[in-house]
């Protein structure tokens, strides 16, 4: 049974004869009585009294009453898809970093949700290797994290340019530094990010290129949680420019100028390529890539 022998048989129903059916959907008469045939081939049933008019058996109205309630659904099902089309709905998985989802995401989402409240969106935190990865095997839908690598089955678009920087607390013995140079921080005590996070693997190749083995007293998932080790001095952090302004503002950390990290990194978001993207993803996309770079304050 297919939709098609349904649609003939309501028209069937209506106009009471083959060929006047098989003019208004566009088919032969041969091909109409070849359709009605095989549903009852496949029913076992006779739907249609063929003597001159054309009416419907008992059990062709019965088939009917269910044939006009599967066309309805159909119609339904049709106009439901269009209207996601037209008016944005759905769930979006978002993958990210834990600072992006602290500061980033809260004014990103607002802002969306109020827009479109049929869209549902789930946010999984975590570094920002690991984003590219869960984006490529489709655990996530979208990240949102460091662009460091082109993956030929990835999109992106950049968002904004970040800037890594050596942050200490103002307790610190290097606290009254504008500025210094990397072989002054052989000796000095790091909390750091952890190996898997793209600014630590930055970190560890200036370092290896300056011959240098650093002092890493703690290691953490986090940038979040590296500040608040580097507030209370518990050593000299690198981290994201942007997820430190808040800090910076209050005095609770200080930020030292080294010409070596002075490198831009691109933050945008990623999707899989060549990937069905619902209503939903094409809503956040568009909005998110229209969003002037000033609008984004986090990080790493």
């Amino acid at each position: 049974m297919n939709i098609s022998q349904l649609e003939t048989l309501v028209t069937i129903s209506k106009t009471m004869s083959f060929r006047k059916a098989g003019e208004l959907l566009n088919l032969t008469q041969p091909a109409v009585s070849a359709q009605i045939r095989s549903l009852e081939d496949e029913f076992k049933t006779v739907l249609i009294d063929r003597s001159q008019p054309v009416t419907l058996t008992d059990q062709g109205k019965v088939f009917l009453e269910h044939a006009e309630r599967i066309l309805a659904i159909v119609e339904e099902l049709k106009q439901r898809l269009a209207d996601l089309n037209e008016t944005p709905q759905g769930n979006i998985v978002l993958g990210t970093t834990s600072s992006i989802a602290i500061q980033i995401l809260p004014r990103v989402l607002s802002y969306f949700q109020n827009q479109y409240p049929l869209i549902k969106t789930t946010i999984y935190s975590m570094p920002s290797a690991q984003v590219m990865a869960n984006v490529e095997n489709g655990t996530i839908d979208i990240g949102i994290t460091y662009l460091a690598e082109e993956n030929p089955n990835l999109v992106t678009s950049v968002l904004y340019y970040d800037t890594f920087e050596l942050v200490v607390s103002p307790s610190h013995p290097l606290a009254d530094l504008k500025y210094t140079t990397v072989d002054k921080l052989k000796d000095v005590p790091f909390v750091m990010l952890t190996p898997d996070t793209l600014i630590r693997r930055f970190v560890d190749r200036m370092f290896r290129k300056y011959n240098i083995e650093p002092r890493i007293v703690m290691e953490l998932s986090s940038s979040e949680e590296v500040k608040r080790m580097a507030e209370i001095n518990m050593g000299a952090a690198i981290v994201s420019r942007l997820s430190v302004q808040e800090e910076l503002k209050r005095g609770t950390l200080r930020l030292i100028k080294v010409s070596e990290l002075e490198k831009t990194h691109p933050v945008g978001v990623v999707y899989k390529a060549g990937r069905y993207l619902s209503s939903a993803m094409r809503q956040f996309l568009s909005d998110l890539k229209g969003m002037p770079e000033d609008q984004f304050i986090g990080s790493e």
